[in-house]
């Protein structure tokens, strides 16, 4: 069973970490902040510019614990990971079948079909709960034009045909997000989608979410042995997981984005804490970080039954049972691949 509250977030930029026999000990201008015993981890994410010592890099290889590091803002610099694990027979399918235009298919099918049907949810949800609070007229429409999208989708006989049509989807869906901001909307107002650098606040949060969500559909694709940059929807492109942008795609909607606006509408974070830059680029302050990070991992720990396993199970296992199914079907054990679908 994997433990949902062991992975160490470092948020602080000025913080170090170094090893002291079985401890990791993180370090703020010279003072001891934290001790931790290194088995109870399995994932470290440093957003933080001092470093790591190479002791507790070497321990975390031995002990196959994840390392990952990033900015203060949240974008993905390098992971360190030992030797490769897992079946290379998997891996020699994978690579196999993502280089067959036909054989990539259903499963790129299986993550648009999964990402549309959660984005529909998700404004569902928001018919069903704050009608009175919303344009109704203008989420329905959107809704409609989802679940056409979704026979749309079974008929593609492309990859191209399909990110066109998954990109027709995302512009449908964010044109009436901002609709879903209940409060603070002056603060939070969503235009449309921006990325690199995020133009306004929400854009800036759904971004540092997403890069928290990329993290763990990396970890959870090494865990069952496929490789993360070797995906069937996004293209293959130096440094970029592009299997963990394709999982991640129908886990979006219902991990970051609901999590956005559950922050925003609940007002457990203000405009005060981003900033805007000369390059017109928005980023989070560190305390914002911190509660953003607070509420994710406190989301992961809710439960949900899995709509394919028919079990219940702590919202942070969902990236590793998806990876899991992911790689029964490439082994030939189940003949799809079984998107997941919200409740």
């Amino acid at each position: 069973m994997k433990h949902l509250a062991n992975v160490l977030y470092v948020t602080t930029p000025e913080s170090y970490l170094s090893l002291d026999g079985e401890t990791i000990v993180v370090r703020k201008d010279e003072h001891v902040s934290v001790r931790l015993p290194l088995h109870n981890l399995e994932n470290i994410v440093c957003f933080t510019y001092q470093g790591v010592s190479p002791a507790l890099m070497g321990a975390c290889v031995e002990r196959n614990i994840g390392l990952t590091f990033l900015d203060p803002n949240g974008r993905f610099r390098a992971r360190v990971s030992g030797k490769t694990r897992g079946n290379v027979l998997l891996r020699k399918k994978q690579y196999r079948m993502a280089e067959d235009r036909e054989l990539r298919m259903p499963v790129a099918s299986s993550f648009v079909i999964g990402k549309v049907y959660n984005s529909r949810k998700v404004l569902e949800r928001a018919l069903r709960d704050h009608a009175i609070l919303i344009d109704v007229e203008a989420v329905r429409k959107a809704s409609a034009a989802l679940k056409e999208a979704l026979t749309v989708i079974s008929r593609c006989d492309s990859v191209e045909t399909l990110i066109a049509v998954e990109g027709n989807a995302a512009s449908v869906y964010f044109g009436v997000f901002d609709h879903l901001i209940l409060h603070q909307k002056d603060d939070f107002r969503f235009v449309e989608r921006s990325r690199r650098p995020p133009r306004d606040a929400m854009n800036a949060l759904l971004s540092f979410l997403y890069t928290l969500l990329t993290n763990e559909a990396v970890s959870a694709l090494e865990t069952v042995g496929l490789d993360p940059y070797v995906g069937f929807l996004h293209a293959d492109r130096p440094g970029r997981p592009s299997l963990a942008l394709d999982l991640m795609e129908e886990l979006r909607p219902v991990f970051a984005d609901r999590l956005a606006l559950s922050l925003v509408n609940r007002r457990q974070i203000a405009a005060k804490g981003f900033t805007r830059k000369e390059s017109s680029g928005v980023v989070m302050n560190d305390e914002t970080r911190k509660i953003v990070i607070g509420a994710w991992q406190e989301r992961k720990k809710e439960e949900i039954l899995h709509p394919f396993l028919k079990e219940r199970i702590p919202f942070g296992l969902i990236p590793h049972v998806q990876a899991m199914l992911l790689a029964r079907h490439l082994r030939g054990d189940l003949d799809a691949y079984p998107p997941f679908f919200w409740g």
